[in-house]
């Protein structure tokens, strides 16, 4: 079991450092006017969401194992608003700081770690499911940084995978089948 947990821990570790990689490779793609745009009255702009997600990783990972993940200090509606200190930089700053905290939360924790339990907004979780939880909180606010900055880079957009028309290209370079630029696929 021992080696299962720290392999999942592990696991966990990368999934969020890909996460942020999306993330950061995303947001260097976006103008400063970008940063606050928002597609409707109703959506987030890409400030908006980091904002949020700094909140909620400053709240969740401070003391992980030993306090509520939802800190009597948060308030959380205030993270839907920008103020004057909300600057790109100082979001941006929050922002390294969030994951820093999330990634000294997790490689501290030990394989017998992931039963025990821990809180959110008064819930318990196991550290396993706080750490899926947030997994799946963040990958889907990634999700909106990555769609609205490339909507908004358009042309100038560069793609954070596989470009689109070059995945056989892709599986050649990763030791698939010989196929070389212009040669038509067989089905």
């Amino acid at each position: 079991m021992t080696d299962l947990a720290r392999h999942y821990l592990d696991d966990a570790l990368g999934e969020f450092r890909k996460l942020k990689g999306f993330g950061d490779k995303a947001l260097a793609q976006i103008s400063e006017e970008d940063w606050l745009r928002q597609l409707d009255l109703e959506s987030n702009s890409i400030a908006i969401v980091v904002k949020h997600i700094v909140g909620n990783m400053r709240s969740r990972w401070t003391d992980f194992l030993t306090t509520d993940g939802e800190k009597p200090d948060r308030n959380r509606d205030t993270e839907f608003e920008l103020g004057r200190a909300d600057t790109k930089e100082r979001l941006l700053e929050r922002w390294e700081a969030g994951w820093r905290l999330l990634f000294e939360a997790i490689s501290a924790l030990a394989s017998e770690d992931l039963q025990k339990t821990v809180a959110i907004r008064g819930e318990p979780h196991s550290v396993l499911q706080a750490i899926n939880r947030q997994l799946t909180h963040y990958a889907g606010h990634v999700g909106q940084i990555v769609y609205l900055a490339k909507h908004f880079a358009g042309a100038r957009w560069k793609t954070l995978s596989i470009p689109r028309g070059r995945s056989r290209e892709f599986d050649v370079a990763k030791g698939g089948a010989s196929y070389r630029p212009g040669q038509k696929e067989v089905p």
